[in-house]
Parts: C-alpha cells; structure tokens; sequence
C-alpha cells in the first residue's frame, strides 16, 4: 500500500499525518470533566487514556515508518473532517493496511472494526499493532463477475432495495453473508470501502463491499446518516456500483479517487419511486 517512492511527497505526507493525530490528541485531551482534562496528569489506566494511548502509538508509527497511508493528504483529510465531528462513533473500514493505525486513532473512544481478506496479512498488522480490532473475511464474488451481477440483481427479490438485507441472504450474490457477527449486530455511522483487492479478474472486487454499505446505510434505525468513503473511484466497477448503489445525489463530497456519501435511511427517504430502486 506504498506511495510511489517520491521522498518529499512521502515527508509532506508523514508530517501531514502526524500534525492530524496530534491535533486529534490534544482536542480528546480536554474532552471530559474538569478533573482530567490533561492527558499527562496522571492515570494510564481509565477509558480517556486508553484512547490517548492509541493515538500516542500512532504518533511513534508514522514518525518511525518508511511507508505513508495509500491515501493522499487531501483523501484523507475529508474522512478525518467527519471523524472529527462525529466521534465517537461506530467506524468499519473495509481493508487493514498501513493506514489502519492512523484511521483507529481518529475514532477515539469508539468502535472501529477492520475487514481483511487475507489472513496472513491481518496476523502481521496485529503483530505491531495488537490494539487494532481485525477479522478475516471471505468474499463470494470475483471481479470477473462485476458486469453479471450488475446485469442480473435486479431479477433476484432478495436484492431488492424494499427487502435487501445481509446476514443470511444467501440468494442475493451481492450480499456479503461471510461477516462476523459483530458487523451484522451494530449500526455503523461511518463505512470506508478500500478493499477488498479489484485490480484483476480473480480477485474479489468491491462489488459486493458496495452493495452490503448501502444496504446496511438504509437499514439504519438510528436517526442521521451513514457516511460511506469509497477509494478507487477513477476504476470502472467501482465508479459503477457507486452510481448504482451509493447514488449520485448522495454524494456530498469528493477528491482525487475517493468519494464520501451520506445516505439516509430508507424510512426517511420519500423518492416517489415505491423501492424499485436504490437511486
């Protein structure tokens, strides 16, 4: 997940980061009752300083690595602006890569759950980073099926936006079933597809990492809406299960590859449309 290997890009980028979580560190500093309000004021071991701890740790990371997030300072800075005025939140991030500590470190206090597809790689991560929470997931599509699903989910009820659903939904191909409980349980405020891996025809695309945040954006109870980070967009499948799924009028914001959308929930959505479609 390296930057190509521009070393002023790569220090801008570092420096840029590390100025991020330590602006998120000293603002969760003076967030409490006024009897704490300082993270060096003493105990280590209550809630607050749990989270400083992590956002500490992602300080000494990225001051000490060679490798920068995959995503741009500009990227970056969008997700960040809303973890900042949402936090703490329920935050899951399709993905574990060399951003995961930094991404962890903005949601202090909350719950932040990483989607990994090759185990190994989620064992090496946790070896330098145990605090991060990550599970392996397995996916059922291939990128090779993108234009097939498209084309056919339409057909299949258990798809349809008026009955879509996830967990156990075995019928609809696009429906990640393969989750942990602990995905299907909670409400997410915020969902940050980049993976699973959609560069060649066997592996296993985002197809289905789209349809399941959208899905699960609609099927929220809670009142707001889900904010959903999509990376990648400059490829086709990406850019079209977006327009598919995610929908353009959502989009409220963009740059570079990524774009961010707030999708409400569909019982607070009067489209005119009776559910025939997600857009």
């Amino acid at each position: 997940m390296n930057l190509r290997p521009f070393p002023d890009r790569k220090i801008f980028i570092a420096f840029s980061l590390l100025a991020l979580i330590g602006g998120g560190l000293v603002v969760f500093s003076f967030i409490g009752d006024g009897t704490n309000q300082l993270i060096c004021t003493g105990a280590f071991d209550n809630f607050q300083s749990s989270a400083a701890s992590m956002q500490l740790r992602a300080i000494l990371h990225y001051a000490t690595s060679k490798t920068v997030p995959q995503q741009s300072l500009n990227e970056i800075s969008i997700s960040f602006n809303v973890l900042k005025s949402i936090s703490p939140c329920n935050f899951l991030v399709f993905g574990l890569g060399h951003d995961s500590l930094m991404w962890a470190s903005f949601n202090p206090g909350g719950v932040t759950l990483f989607l990994e597809e090759d185990p190994k790689w989620v064992q090496a991560v946790l070896k330098d980073a145990p605090d991060l929470k990550a599970v392996n997931v397995k996916y059922r599509t291939q990128l090779s099926q993108a234009d097939d699903l498209m084309k056919t989910y339409r057909s299949e009820p258990e798809c349809s936006p008026t009955k879509s659903y996830i967990r156990g939904n075995t019928r609809c191909r696009l429906a990640l079933t393969g989750l942990p409980d602990a995905v299907y349980d909670k409400e997410w405020d915020i969902i940050m597809i980049d993976a699973p891996r959609g560069w060649f025809a066997e592996a296993p695309g985002r197809m289905g990492a789209i349809y399941s945040a959208a899905v699960m954006a609609r099927n929220r109870k809670k009142p707001g809406v889900t904010h959903v980070f999509l990376h990648d967009v400059d490829r086709k499948v990406e850019k079209a299960y977006a327009e598919e799924f995610l929908c353009r009028k959502n989009r409220k914001d963009g740059t570079g590859r990524l774009w961010h959308f707030e999708i409400p929930p569909a019982w607070n959505v009067t489209d005119g449309k009776g559910g025939t479609s997600f857009c």
